[in-house]
């Protein structure tokens, strides 16, 4: 193996040197793999949790001046089911899956980079493991540049997902072509990148979180399991096998949840921001103005509304994407 020495507790996305994928790996060979295997376990992922992320745009988007529709999740479940059935919660999916894709593929595509930049200006050496303060940082760098990707795709999702949201103004339309052309004829180019700083702020913060709490349970797991060693030889073999599955569901988990929860409030800015109405005659709002106006009118609670629902379906969605990308890096390496 190309690195039988090399101390692998942490999992294929944080360490691109591991021994299973060969001496012959090239740079561009890593990044067609984070690109193909980021799309497909982001798919797979995206099915998993876009009926709750639909209720998660619907509970953040409530206008101020109006009642509150939905008095909870729960509550918000029951009406969109009675009002579209199920396939009402899966409106506008066409979009997201794309979005999934690309979402997913830059996140580890951008990690790849992230680490390469540390790797070129000597902060880490590039022959040994990254520490975990180095994987965080590395995640946040990964979501800088997604952010520039994700905020159209993401304002395109929201306003297919909440489209009754415009009173007395046009109701956006529930295709995504018939969204991209409302937004450009109003707002040109620029209005597909409105909330891209909620955006920037969520995508730095949360994965940060998302790539450095999931490897941060991976090597909690990897210290267990090496305690029970009692050979060098029984510690190489710990180290050069993946996790029990369900252990890298954990670790994956941990890390969806802890990049929702942490950084939250920006995506409730954002997701108010991208579906409030376009072209009409009341002003639209920037994100400090717009976080202002919530909490104003709702305080903490309201930055944080649909944030249960969100880790509830963040924590299986990650833990699947992680375990589908792991595995198709570990059993499906490109040549």
């Amino acid at each position: 193996m190309a690195q039988a020495t090399l101390d692998m507790t942490t999992s294929v996305a944080a360490q691109p040197e591991l021994a299973f994928r060969g001496k012959s790996r090239t740079a561009t060979m890593d990044a067609v793999e984070d690109i193909i295997y980021g799309s497909v376990a982001g798919i797979a992922g995206k099915y998993i949790e876009y009926p709750f992320d639909t209720v998660k745009v619907r509970l953040q988007s409530q206008p101020d001046h109006l009642p509150l529709r939905y008095t909870g999740p729960l509550d918000c479940f029951r009406q969109s089911i009675k009002s579209d059935g199920v396939r009402g919660l899966y409106r506008g999916i066409s979009a997201p899956l794309f979005g999934a894709a690309a979402e997913t593929s830059s996140l580890f595509l951008f990690e790849s980079v992230g680490r390469e930049l540390l790797y070129q200006t000597k902060v880490a050496p590039r022959d040994n493991e990254l520490t975990l303060p180095l994987l965080w940082l590395t995640g946040a760098i990964s979501g800088v540049f997604t952010s520039f990707v994700l905020t159209p795709i993401e304002l395109v999702k929201c306003r297919i997902q909440a489209p009754a949201l415009s009173e007395g103004a046009q109701v956006a339309p529930l295709r995504p072509l018939a969204v991209i052309r409302e937004v450009y004829r109003h707002e040109g180019i620029r209005g597909f990148w409105h909330g891209q700083l909620g955006t920037l702020i969520r995508e730095a913060g949360g994965c940060s979180a998302w790539f450095g709490a999931k490897e941060t349970v991976t090597k909690a797991f990897y210290r267990l399991r090496l305690r029970s060693a009692t050979s060098e030889a029984e510690q190489e073999a710990i180290r050069s096998k993946p996790l029990p599955l369900w252990q890298q569901a954990i670790a994956g988990a941990s890390g969806g949840v802890s990049y929702n929860f942490l950084f939250f409030p920006a995506d409730t800015i954002k997701s108010r921001m991208q579906t409030s109405p376009v072209g009409g005659a009341q002003q639209r709002r920037d994100f400090w103005s717009e976080g202002m106006a919530i909490w104003r009118h709702h305080g903490l609670r309201g930055l944080y509304r649909g944030c249960g629902i969100t880790c509830a379906r963040a924590a299986p969605s990650s833990a699947f994407i992680f375990i589908v990308y792991d595995g198709l890096k570990r059993h499906v390496p490109m040549q």
